[in-house]
């Protein structure tokens, strides 16, 4: 069921238009004709204030470099973000200040996203620090409160994270995160290097955190199964673009891209009978180079039903249902 299923447009807490993140990789002969990666290639979203927003899509089409031009670690190479009324895309980084703590990232990997040198109550107190709140003694106590509220306990300040576990380590993160009280909060991968049994008390933790704080989540993962419970709406990215995003319920149940219907035919079926008949959604390929994209649909050398048309005119990405938009010449 869809937990928010009536969002108003100003709900909209913040806005992306055409973002666009190349890495230039290669120079060229005598500075001419360079070559780019382009990990981020015109995307078009909106979060919603108080929504959990999944993305997923393939290894490397560019859900972790859309994360990282959000919050601003990458600079985008053109495009909007609105937040806040102010859009994030063009300040420079002293004017980035004020919006930081409104936006924090839980990261991938526990291990190397905590440093090791730091013990847990520097960790968690660094980013108030940073901003400023607060002394040592009002500190301390505040790391003590967000440990209690992550199922550790204030013990654990003194310790250091290789005496954790991952599952620790994470929860040890996500602490620091909502430290500063932020408004978004992109889970990148945020429970992907855990064990099953760990992961899902980690998004059990999560969906209590936003219900008591009032978060927005944005949240990237390649977990087909997992993102369909913790998200309201879910985006799907291939080669740098939004194919296809909808509610939660509408895209598990009336897919509409062939490359969504292709990765709901890669969830593992139990019955063989039902197998079978997914097959045919079942996508032939390798993902091209985000360096050298295919003209037009850059889904149409994996697509059945691809034509001429496709090759020749790039899909926009446009409304078909309440909520549920679509980039494909075909889709009904």
């Amino acid at each position: 069921m869809d937990k928010q299923p009536h969002m108003r447009d100003d709900e909209v807490l913040m806005r992306v238009r055409d973002l666009k993140k190349h890495f230039q990789v290669s120079a060229g002969f005598f500075g001419q004709n360079p070559k780019f990666l382009k990990a981020v290639d015109g995307v078009d979203l909106d979060i919603r204030r108080g929504e959990t927003l999944g993305l997923v899509g393939e290894s490397g089409c560019g859900k972790s470099t859309l994360a990282r031009t959000l919050i601003r670690l990458y600079s985008p190479t053109d495009g909007v973000i609105e937040f806040n009324g102010a859009d994030l895309a063009k300040l420079k980084e002293k004017d980035l200040a004020p919006h930081r703590r409104d936006i924090q990232m839980i990261f991938q990997d526990p291990y190397a996203s905590l440093n090791g040198r730091m013990n847990v109550r520097d960790l968690i107190a660094e980013p108030l620090e940073i901003a400023g709140i607060g002394n040592d003694k009002s500190r301390t106590a505040r790391v003590h409160e967000l440990l209690e509220v992550v199922g550790l306990n204030k013990d654990h300040a003194n310790r250091f994270p290789h005496e954790f576990s991952g599952g620790q380590r994470q929860r040890i993160g996500i602490a620091r995160a909502i430290a500063l009280n932020p408004q978004l909060v992109i889970c990148d991968e945020a429970i992907s290097a855990l064990d099953v049994s760990i992961q899902a008390q980690v998004v059990n933790m999560l969906e209590d955190l936003q219900k008591e704080l009032g978060l927005t989540y944005l949240f990237i993962t390649h977990d087909l199964s997992m993102v369909k419970h913790i998200s309201d709406r879910i985006g799907v990215m291939y080669l740098g673009k939004l194919v296809e995003i909808a509610p939660n319920n509408a895209l598990y149940d009336d897919p509409k891209h062939p490359y969504t219907r292709a990765l709901l035919a890669s969830i593992p079926i139990a019955d063989p009978v039902e197998a079978r008949k997914d097959n045919q959604d079942q996508m032939q390929g390798e993902i091209p180079s985000p360096i050298d994209m295919p003209s037009g649909c850059r889904f149409r050398t994996r697509c059945p039903l691809a034509t001429d048309l496709c090759a020749e005119q790039e899909p926009e990405l446009k409304e078909l249902a309440d909520n549920h938009k679509v980039a494909c010449h075909y889709a009904e």
